[in-house]
């Protein structure tokens, strides 16, 4: 089995991209590595908050959060507040691979991408004529960028193991290290080898106070299907709060079977595929 699911309908040439090296039998990790630097480093999608062409903080500069897990147990990398690198899943994964730590920020995360061969880009050369205009707005009139559109994807190859990875870029906030979302496990991604994983996407300060990815994984561990689990959280976090008080939430999901569900508190596309199939999927939760 292999398959490979990922959040809003932007992450459709990247699923195109996993289905191509999965089929090639490349681990899951690589593919989903490689298909999420096609996004992150081009900057007409950075204006889905993603890498090169993101949304500058309020000091100008664009600073990105990526994580990356795989199902094996203890295998995570995060970086936060990263400038200058247009591909900050692959630094997340050599923090994975080769760091000591498993989540590196700002200077420090800067300062290991360098170590591990990395060019540093000046912040210029990340952005584009989109981002300059929108920090040249918010400086003007105030005006903050809204979207918090993370890109998720999730990767199971034909060997069995499972992988999920989330990227995003920051926006004009008042903290400059204040990024887009949080990567840490449990909120805006988590994986187990014999379950399955999850992704996250939407506003990451009330994301990371219910740790609903890590919820579904143990839902699928319980036995529900990928959608009811999604589906059974959501709708927790809607009780718990109330619906005044609801925030932006996509979650998709995958278990080992390659079965995909996905749940959300807004109109929230998503694409998918599954070996066998020639094409990926575009699908939509209200």
């Amino acid at each position: 089995m292999a398959a490979a699911a990922g959040t809003w309908a932007f992450s459709f040439p990247a699923l195109q991209r996993m289905r191509e090296r999965l089929l090639q039998k490349a681990s899951a990790t690589d593919a989903l590595q490689e298909a999420m630097a096609d996004i992150e480093n081009d900057e007409a999608t950075g204006t889905f908050v993603i890498g090169r062409g993101g949304y500058p903080n309020k000091d100008g500069i664009i600073q990105c959060d990526a994580a990356i897990m795989e199902g094996q147990p203890g295998r995570f990398g995060a970086v936060a507040a990263l400038h200058g690198i247009g591909t900050p899943l692959a630094v997340a994964r050599k923090v994975m691979d080769e760091a000591p730590h498993n989540f590196l920020v700002g200077d420090g995360a800067v300062a290991f991408a360098k170590d591990q061969g990395f060019a540093v880009e000046d912040n210029a050369s990340m952005m584009s004529t989109q981002s300059t205009e929108a920090y040249k707005e918010y400086l003007e009139k105030g005006k903050t960028v809204k979207k918090r559109d993370t890109l998720g994807l999730i990767a199971l190859d034909v060997y069995g193991n499972i992988t999920v990875g989330v990227s995003t870029s920051g926006a004009p906030f008042k903290y400059p290290g204040r990024v887009g979302d949080s990567p840490l496990p449990g909120c805006g991604l988590y994986a187990d080898k014999e379950i399955g994983a999850a992704a996250a996407t939407g506003d990451g300060d009330m994301i990371m106070c219910f740790s609903p990815t890590f919820h579904v994984v143990l839902l699928m561990k319980q036995g529900l299907s990928p959608m009811d689990a999604c589906q059974n959280v959501v709708q927790d976090i809607l009780q718990r709060i109330g619906k005044e008080n609801m925030f932006e939430l996509g979650i998709i999901a995958m278990n080992m079977k390659g079965e995909v569900g996905a749940a959300s508190s807004m109109s929230f596309p998503y694409c998918i595929w599954s070996r066998g199939k020639d094409f990926v999927e575009q699908l939509l939760k209200q």
